[in-house]
């Protein structure tokens, strides 16, 4: 982004792995050490005033505030776009269901998967796809 002239801004709470980033004109124009949750992210937001938002780059808790600030309304409230990977893609691929169905649509081969919530449904669940399974 910085290469294509647009201001940039990091949100990232380790302090550690933003020191080891280059510096000078490769480094974000704005970088905020905060805990990456639904509210310090709207805060940024409300500060910062993006045009958009790139999830895909914020390992497993980017991607789950990305979903939580888009199913709450507030992308649409300050008018962010998400750029790069769709939330609904990103919904499609965290969801396992989803993800199983959209599978199968075009016909991918699938490995037998069940969601148990005890010790005995897993035994049960084991059993039908066979051993060795991963739980």
């Amino acid at each position: 982004l910085k290469e294509e002239g647009l201001q940039t801004v990091l949100m990232n709470p380790n302090i550690a792995s933003v020191q080891t980033n280059l510096e000078g004109a490769n480094q974000a124009d704005s970088v905020y050490f905060l805990p990456v949750t639904i509210d310090m992210v709207e805060e940024v937001i409300k500060r910062e005033k993006p045009d958009g938002l790139i999830l895909s780059m914020g390992g497993q808790t980017g991607l789950n505030v990305g979903v939580e600030l888009y199913e709450s309304g507030i992308l649409d409230k300050y008018n962010v776009k998400v750029l790069g990977t769709s939330v609904e893609s990103i919904i499609a691929t965290e969801d396992r269901g989803i993800f199983s169905d959209k599978l199968n649509e075009i016909n991918e081969k699938l490995a037998p998967s069940f969601a148990v919530k005890t010790i005995d449904d897993a035994v049960v669940a084991a059993e039908k796809v066979g051993y060795p399974c991963m739980i």
